[in-house]
């Protein structure tokens, strides 16, 4: 089967999505399977500047970064020679949160500034014209197997499910908080008090984002081994159109109980949980959270 011709094309980026693939395992296995146009961290067939002239091929096209309209770089208005290479692909990839739904860079610039097809929950005048081609990625950064296996997949012509948001199900169906090693101190509510302890739960005390967040990240591993919430750091819910949040390492609550509770639980099921697993003291649990602090 003939390669697909694949462009990274970056916007307003921190770059930090070019450098997360690049520390994908898989990374040269798997760019070999296409025709490697241009990636901003590697010596490709094509420089920069000739992909500025917007005369390559392209077949599969990865956004990174914002997308902001009449934005331009070194006397080029990017968004237009974007809007052309878009217009050529057969796959559009959002990689990242920035590229997806604006993320941090549109907080400095609200009313410009916007994801390729999302601004935030909302769509974009673009969102009719390529909603079928779109892939949408979301992290901060991205996280390097979920690309690897969007354009595995591609690579396989294999059809991929795509949720509201154009995230690939296989991989954004679940909320982080799924597979989390403190889950069983989510559930006896055992709070930590602190950042980097190993035990206890950081959903009350510190502001996990955990519970509301689509991804896998506790599922796929970050460099196969870890992931914020086993190294006891607050997921800060980095997937989400609604990241990030005003106030990260907060959840606001109401006489001990969230304003939001965890997705697909309604309030008064978690209300009845909440009282019984607070009836409980788990002398197992708390004991080791003690030991864990000192």
């Amino acid at each position: 089967m003939k390669k697909l011709n694949l462009v990274w094309f970056q916007l307003i980026t921190c770059n930090g999505n070019s450098h997360s693939f690049f520390n994908n395992n898989d990374f040269f296995s798997i760019i070999k399977k296409f025709n490697l146009i241009y990636y901003p961290l590697l010596e490709t067939q094509y420089s920069y500047d000739e992909l500025l002239t917007k005369n390559l091929n392209c077949d599969i096209l990865i956004i990174e970064g914002a997308y902001k309209n009449g934005f331009e770089k070194f006397g080029y208005k990017i968004d237009e020679i974007l809007l052309n290479y878009a217009n050529k692909a057969k796959y559009i990839i959002t990689a990242g949160t920035c590229a997806t739904y604006g993320g941090i860079f549109k907080e400095n610039d609200p009313n410009n500034i916007s994801g390729f097809i999302f601004d935030k929950e909302q769509k974009t005048k673009r969102f009719d014209k390529f909603k079928n081609r779109v892939i949408s990625i979301p992290g901060c950064p991205i996280h390097p197997k979920w690309l690897g296996f969007v354009l595995q997949m591609i690579s396989q012509n294999k059809k991929i499910i795509l949720d509201e948001f154009k995230r690939p199900k296989e991989l954004f169906a679940y909320t982080v908080h799924n597979g989390c090693i403190r889950n069983e101190y989510f559930e006896w509510k055992v709070d930590t008090k602190g950042f980097g302890h190993k035990e206890g739960c950081m959903f009350y005390e510190q502001g996990c984002q955990g519970p509301y967040t689509h991804g896998s990240c506790n599922k796929i591993l970050w460099n196969e081994i870890s992931s914020k919430t086993i190294t006891g750091t607050p997921c800060f819910g980095c997937t989400e159109p609604t990241f990030p949040k005003k106030r990260l390492f907060f959840t606001k609550t109401s006489m001990g109980i969230p304003k939001e509770v965890p997705l697909g639980v309604s309030k008064r099921a978690y209300l009845t949980l909440t009282g019984v697993a607070k009836s409980f003291k788990i002398k197992r649990l708390e004991s080791k959270l003690i030991k864990d602090d000192s």
